[in-house]
């Protein structure tokens, strides 16, 4: 974060940026661009340097053997790393760009910065609170040590706390998780237990798309204690994700709620 505390652009980049060299010809690039659905431009660079942008609208009208030096957009935008996430979605707004390249202080290529990383910087907000209470909680009720870890969970490890998901919700997850947008699972660790305090929707969404690991905020209780939740599972036959169920015959109370308030 910046001296201000506002998440920066550094901590959401991605960096691992797929380029194009000055050389490379529009069919070149349109062939990456139609084999893969998430290209649709890519910077320009000049060994590590960025030169330009190319987009899918820039290759429409020229020639298959052009290189990209030609028909690249040589006056673009960029971000740099300390850059507030807040300030470069600004940038993204009134420029109608999908992504920002970023650059270090000597105009090197470090990431690229899109529209759906500024979501999931604003999503992932309002996680921390709700992880820092819950820790919080646990410490008052039962006296024990807690702290904090942001780790990868293997699904299979982990014990539901909640029985039943909401189909319609469940779709919702399903979107996120596919676009990257989804929030980590918060999960507490008692004694190398692992019970899943929230995300069940997210984790029955990722069960749907193969996915075997997840991001987790995780709470580790030092020393162990016997968590009521962990009977609550014990006793609803919760062991794994498969025994959560998604309740197909109703909608979410929150659209329920909607709904009637639209009558």
């Amino acid at each position: 974060m910046d001296d201000s505390g506002r998440p920066t652009v550094g901590e959401y980049m991605t960096r691992d940026v797929a380029t194009v060299e000055l050389d490379d010809t529009v069919a070149e690039v349109a062939e990456r661009i139609s084999n893969n659905e998430e290209f649709s431009g890519f910077p320009v660079t000049d060994g590590r340097r960025v030169d330009g942008f190319v987009s899918s609208r820039d290759l429409l009208l020229a020639e298959d053997h052009e290189p990209m030096f030609r028909v690249m957009t040589e006056d673009i935008l960029v971000a740099h790393p300390e850059m507030a996430v807040q300030d470069a979605a600004r940038v993204i707004l009134r420029s109608g760009i999908q992504k920002l390249p970023v650059v270090d202080d000597a105009g090197n290529l470090v990431g690229i910065i899109s529209n759906a990383d500024v979501i999931r910087s604003q999503i992932e907000r309002a996680t921390p609170d709700k992880v820092d209470k819950l820790g919080r909680t646990l410490e008052n009720i039962h006296g024990t040590e807690v702290h904090e870890e942001r780790r990868e969970v293997a699904l299979a490890d982990l014990t539901p706390t909640q029985t039943t998901v909401y189909a319609d919700e469940l779709e919702g997850r399903v979107y996120e998780l596919e676009r990257k947008l989804a929030e980590p699972l918060v999960v507490i660790d008692n004694g190398g237990d692992l019970l899943l305090a929230d995300g069940h929707h997210r984790v029955k969404a990722a069960e749907r798309l193969e996915i075997d690991t997840m991001e987790a905020y995780v709470i580790v209780l030092d020393p162990p204690v016997e968590l009521g939740m962990a009977q609550t599972a014990a006793e609803s036959d919760l062991e794994s994700i498969a025994d959560i169920d998604v309740v197909d015959y109703a909608h979410h109370p929150l659209i329920e709620t909607t709904k009637r308030l639209q009558e």
